[in-house]
This record gives C-alpha cells, sequence and structure tokens, in this order.
C-alpha cells in the first residue's frame, strides 16, 4: 500500500478542466489532473486538487 494521500474517487467523477470544462484523467504516479484539451496537468497536493491555470503544469 502506497503512503501517497488517496483522492476521492468521487470527486474525480465530477472535477473538469476549469479551462475547457472537459473531462480529467488521474495520474497516480506523478499525483496529477490531466486535461488533454487545455494540455495542462493539476497537481494534487496532500490529497486535494489544486484547480488553479496558474498552478498547471503545460503538457508537452
Amino acid at each position: 500500500m502506497s503512503n501517497e494521500p488517496r483522492v476521492d474517487r468521487k470527486l474525480l467523477e465530477i472535477l473538469v478542466c476549469p479551462e475547457t470544462k472537459g473531462p480529467l484523467e488521474y495520474d497516480a504516479q506523478n499525483q496529477e489532473l490531466i486535461s488533454r484539451q487545455a494540455k495542462l496537468a493539476y497537481p494534487i497536493r496532500e490529497g486535494i486538487p489544486v484547480m488553479l491555470t496558474d498552478e498547471a503544469r503545460p503538457l508537452d
């Protein structure tokens, strides 16, 4: 069992990208939520998704 904070599955189901309002993919390894449409990765810190565009990292 990993000591990474867990993200609530129900929360993941209702979250959308703040830029595109599109779906997000959970990347457990990197603790990020990925928006393919916006080409952004939103960080998850201590189990809490940070859904701020300014905090997101651009995807290559």
